[in-house]
């Protein structure tokens, strides 16, 4: 059992593969993305006490992320040197981890995840975290994040896919503190497709996200 899946509205999986049910996210491919080039190797950070900043505004009212220490990500997004497409990488970065602080906080209406979406976004996310609210369960293990695409419109508007490898992303079970750990499987390749745009506060907030389970791109 994987740390991430949710059925919700037909153009969205917010943050969503595999979870506490084995369905997937939508298949659709998003399109006339721009390849990021950049170093070969990316950063592993723990989530352990160390607020997480994201470097794209200086808004001084952003949600502080601080996360288990049983939780590692390591994203493979190296910098382009496009301030607007970094800030998108940093806040897509924070985004997620924002998604996960809510499923630990157990409070699906969490402040920090709600910085960072909105719409559509924001409902399915909400829907996503309230079933490991119901199922008392919370989330463990190593994320990785990996080959992105990206492109940003002149009008505010961003898209961005990347995958996900979550073979050693497990479901963690608050009342027994017991781990599901399950097989490394095509399954546990996910790959995201998000639509973004800049917030009156400088913020790339994401609009809506779709996602395909056991994508062939993704697998290693």
């Amino acid at each position: 059992m994987k740390r991430r899946s949710l059925p919700v509205a037909a153009a969205l999986v917010a943050s969503a593969a595999l979870l506490l049910t084995a369905c997937g996210g939508d298949d659709s491919e998003s399109k006339d993305n721009d390849k990021i080039a950049g170093a070969d190797t990316g950063s592993e950070t723990s989530a352990s006490p160390t607020a997480s900043a994201s470097a794209s505004a200086d808004s001084a009212d952003r949600p502080k992320i601080e996360l288990p220490s049983d939780l590692t990500y390591t994203f493979e997004w190296p910098k382009t040197g496009d301030a607007d497409k970094d800030a998108v990488l940093a806040d897509s970065e924070q985004s997620i981890k924002a998604v996960d602080l809510a499923i630990v906080n157990q409070d699906a209406l969490d402040k920090a995840y709600l910085y960072y979406y909105e719409g559509e976004a924001a409902a399915g996310t909400e829907t996503f975290v309230k079933k490991y609210v119901d199922a008392k369960a919370s989330i463990t293990g190593a994320y990785r994040f990996y080959d992105p695409d990206l492109k940003v419109d002149n009008d505010g508007t961003a898209s961005l896919s990347y995958c996900e490898d979550q073979g050693k992303a497990y479901v963690k079970y608050l009342e027994t503190n017991k781990v599901k750990k399950t097989e490394v499987t095509a399954d546990s390749y996910v790959i995201y497709h998000t639509s973004l745009k800049r917030n009156s506060k400088g913020v790339w907030v994401i609009q809506d996200m779709v996602s395909e389970v056991g994508s062939a791109k993704c697998q290693p």
